[in-house]
């Protein structure tokens, strides 16, 4: 595989920097283009003749300059224009040089198409029949200088005056300001540049001119505008700091607006409270959301102008599952967190994503949200949504730090996964369960405070946390955002105690010296219950040593990291497990629910890297399930049952024998719950059906296929969908095309285009790809490369991915067309996935190198990093089955007996 090369500056030069854009757009819905000026006030360090910046794909025309030389104010035109596509710079030089410590105006005009490739300013497609023009942006991370020639970093603030020209009939002009004027174009009203423009067009009064307030400093790719027939939902907020009043919309094209009143709801709910948790009023006048058929995001953070796919922002609120109305919730909420962590204070550079990111799951998904929804019970979900996905991706040798080198935008894009988002998030939780989380949000807003408008790297963070707390924060937590992994931490018991030792733990086994380096400060967080039954936690117990004893006394209940809220893993003994799993399912004991599942999900996770026996861990499965009917350590247990399912999947005596295993959990919970909800049903007897349902039905149950298979027919020959749970839906439209054949598969493919909401149209797009007729499967693949929007596309592969009769042909089917893809994909979020999709579930140690042998001679800049976790995900697979198969196969048999 080739390395990425850097280039040996990869910063811009800051002898001129900006200060405000006025930056002029005139966008042509009709012919797809786009045109514009901007005028760039720079402020100039030091005096040359020279002004770097980016720029990409974008068409100049004329470049001249305003401002101070040799003590005259004078104009002049750019001499030469140079341009760099590799570091994507433009460079203009000019006859004379500029005086230091003067401010310039630059001027650039400029122009290009509106493609579709969902980067930079481009074109989108959407509304009942699908062919409702709109343009829009998408900057993150490096696509602004596809849409002007700017200063593409994230530390070159400058405010921004924006002024779009639209057609009169092209619907609304949005951006990150309200408009402060509208007009029909008349001659002598515009700008120089616009009249030059306008003035020649055959029907003047055919465009119409939108000015937007300044914004504040702000970076480049957080500027956000967009042109299209658009509907909107409005509400209101009350500051509760200022008792100001603020205009909250939600905008989408008019077959589908009434589906973002949930989303509405959201916002009006959490605005308040950011406010009130980070002391800290939105600065903005006004908070929308564009909801777009075509994103590569599910949702980007626009100051004040939030955008993000339809599926992820939009529901029928009446017969849409919880599944999904949490989803909706989370994202908005995430992306509302963003204005305060990422828009008023943003990282300085894309190293410190985690800033951004991490902190936007915390606050967003967890924190804020909770108070929201506490029912939800929020910081369980955490840990299977984020917190070990996390631990799952940094096991691998092919992690990275969560602050890691950027050195281009080739290596900025492959870092938007689950460590600079779920990791980021872990390890802050971590933090603010050890300091505790008021503190810890009052650390939070003096950091916000401090540097309001500003950039920011992980110091200025430990400092305002350290000053609410008094306590040494970069010795806690350093070693958790620049180092790679994190530790397993070992439990011996002793006579006067416990003996704690941390290894770096690593999916593939124990660690050899060279891959041990790092000593971790770890908050052990020990629960100890006594024997009156009373309990504590010793929230101030750290192991910042390779080893300690921990005095106790061990016969009595105690567990490690209590609340699951440390980023490692414990492991206990075979007969400690044992126990410790009889205690944390008993209702007598303080055990909470993020105990139980930390348990077992630990278990699980060891067991795959060969820390302990695969028979310990299924011991403590078929334990649970005579002593615990809570939802979470189930879904915990489904969660580690389903993987052992897909490492082995092609071994079909192991299959049917721990199919058989897992229908004997989960049949009784379907039985005694049934298949349709109960109005009586509490929300954790909803989420235990849902779960047992789709666990019997992955694991082959006769009755419960026939029941979901019976429902889905009806469905296909009536139309009508009343016989499926909302929250059954997806395994319900997979079983009905797994068990059916042509008739199914076409009719879910009929769903995928004209979906009732977007719920149902990703649930047909997770079924269509899960028949077992191969002819079906290549059809699905044919489809998804040829008329499917290419930020769904994945969808269709990743559903390939889950059938196992069809996961080989999708990898050679990828291979065979790889070229295409790449072309096709080059640079967007979509295509890091694509290369999990096509090869992740592979498990033999003959795919990791067929596969690595593949990649052998391409130039893998662009995914080294997904690629080298793809394949790290392979080879752990390979190497469980080698160690593992005879002990699975003998624990089946033993069970079975």
């Amino acid at each position: 595989m080739a390395e990425s090369t850097s280039p040996q500056n990869y910063r811009l030069p800051v002898d001129v920097i900006p200060k405000h854009y006025d930056l002029t757009v005139w966008t042509d819905l009709v012919q797809k283009k786009f045109e514009g000026v901007v005028h760039i006030t720079v402020d100039v360090k030091k005096q040359t003749s020279k002004i770097t910046l980016n720029v990409l794909d974008l068409e100049l025309g004329d470049v001249s300059i305003h401002g101070v030389f040799s003590g005259t104010q004078a104009e002049r035109k750019a001499v030469e224009m140079q341009f760099d596509r590799t570091a994507q710079r433009a460079i203009f030089t000019f006859p004379k040089s500029l005086d230091a410590g003067t401010d310039a105006r630059l001027t650039v005009e400029f122009s290009a198409e509106l493609s579709r490739k969902m980067s930079g300013y481009y074109l989108s497609m959407g509304g009942k029949d699908g062919k409702t023009s709109y343009s829009l942006t998408q900057f993150q991370p490096t696509a602004a200088r596809k849409a002007f020639p700017c200063w593409d970093e994230p530390a070159l603030k400058a405010t921004f005056a924006i002024t779009m020209a639209s057609h009169v009939d092209s619907g609304v002009n949005i951006s990150n300001m309200p408009s402060i004027s509208e007009q029909v174009y008349t001659p002598g009203v515009a700008s120089s540049w616009l009249a030059k423009k306008l003035d020649v067009t055959k029907n003047i009064t055919d465009w119409k001119i939108t000015r937007f307030e300044t914004t504040p400093p702000v970076s480049t790719y957080l500027v956000a505008y967009a042109n299209g027939p658009f509907a909107h939902l409005e509400s209101h907020y009350t500051s509760p700091i200022s008792g100001l009043t603020r205009p909250l919309r939600i905008y989408a094209t008019e077959d589908n607006i009434a589906q973002g009143q949930y989303a509405l709801d959201i916002m009006r709910g959490v605005m308040p409270l950011y406010e009130e948790v980070f002391d800290l009023e939105y600065p903005l006048p006004k908070l929308d959301i564009l909801v777009s058929s075509d994103f590569d995001l599910g949702g980007m953070e626009n100051w004040g102008l939030i955008i993000g796919k339809t599926q992820y922002f939009l529901l029928d609120s009446d017969s849409s599952s919880l599944q999904v109305k949490q989803y909706v919730a989370s994202m908005v909420s995430h992306e509302i967190a963003h204005m305060w962590f990422g828009d008023i204070t943003t990282m300085e550079w894309w190293d410190n994503l985690y800033l951004n990111e991490g902190f936007a799951t915390l606050m967003g998904e967890k924190i804020v949200l909770d108070r929201l929804f506490p029912e939800w019970q929020l910081d369980a979900r955490f840990l299977g949504s984020k917190f070990y996905s996390a631990l799952a991706l940094d096991a691998k040798l092919s992690s990275h730090p969560i602050e890691v080198e950027c050195p281009d935008a080739n290596k900025i894009i492959q870092i938007f996964d689950d460590l600079s988002y779920a990791k980021g998030a872990s390890v802050l939780r971590m933090l603010a369960a050890y300091v505790g989380e008021s503190q810890f949000l009052k650390g939070v807003s003096i950091y916000l405070k401090k540097h309001k408008y500003k950039n920011t790297i992980t110091k200025d963070l430990w400092e305002g946390i350290q000053a609410a707390t008094d306590q040494d924060i970069p010795k806690l937590m350093d070693n958790w955002v620049k180092e790679m992994g994190y530790p397993v931490v070992s439990v011996a018991e002793r006579g006067d105690g416990i003996l704690v030792r941390q290894d770096r733990f690593l999916e593939t086994g124990p660690v050899d010296h060279k891959n041990n380096q790092t000593i971790w400060t770890i908050p052990l967080n020990l629960l100890t219950v006594s024997a009156d039954g009373s309990h504590s936690i010793r929230s101030d117990l750290v192991l910042d040593d390779r080893e300690m004893v921990v005095p106790l006394d061990s016969s009595q209940p105690f567990k490690l990291n209590a609340g699951t809220t440390g980023f490692y893993v414990v492991q206990y003994s075979a007969e400690l497990l044992e126990k410790l799993g009889q205690q944390v399912v008993s209702p007598n004991l303080p055990f909470s629910t993020q105990d139980r599942v930390g348990l077992v999900r630990d278990a699980f996770s060891l067991v795959k890297a060969g820390y302990t026996s695969i028979g310990t861990v299924l011991d403590l499965v078929d334990a649970l399930s005579k002593a615990s009917e809570h939802l979470v350590p189930w879904d915990a247990c489904a969660t580690g049952l389903s993987y052992i399912s897909a490492t082995w999947w092609e071994h079909p005596k192991i299959i049917d024998q721990l199919n058989a295993f897992r229908r004997s959990l989960f049949i009784p919970f379907v039985k005694r719950l049934g298949i349709d909800p109960s109005p009586q049903e509490s929300l954790h007897e909803e989420q235990l059906r849902v779960r047992s349902v789709e666990q019997a039905a992955d694991a082959g149950d006769a009755w419960v296929v026939g029941e979901l298979k019976a429902r889905f027919a009806h469905f296909v020959k009536t139309g009508e969908e009343s016989k499926i749970p909302s929250a059954l839906r997806n395994i319900t439209y997979r079983i009905g095309v797994q068990e059916g054949g042509r008739e199914e598969w076409t009719f879910v493919k009929r769903l995928t285009q004209e979906p009732r909401d977007p719920a149902q149209g990703l649930a047909a797009m997770a079924a269509i790809g899960h028949s077992r007729d191969l002819q079906l499967a290549a059809e699905t693949f044919r489809y998804a490369l040829k008329d499917v929007r290419d930020q769904d596309a994945l969808y269709y592969i990743r559903s390939l991915q889950a059938n196992v009769t069809a996961r080989r042909f999708l990898a050679d089917s990828v291979m065979e067309r790889f070229d295409e893809l790449e072309k096709r994909y080059a640079g967007t979020f979509t295509f890091n996935g694509w290369l999990e999709a096509a090869f992740g579930a592979l498990t033999s140690e003959e795919d990791y190198t067929r596969i690595s042998d593949f990649f052998k001679d391409k130039n893998t800049a662009t995914y080294e990093l997904p690629l080298r976790q793809t394949l790290d995900t392979i080879h752990s697979r390979g190497q469980w089955l080698r160690r593992s198969t005879e002990e699975l196969a003998g624990w089946l048999e033993r069970r079975k007996a």
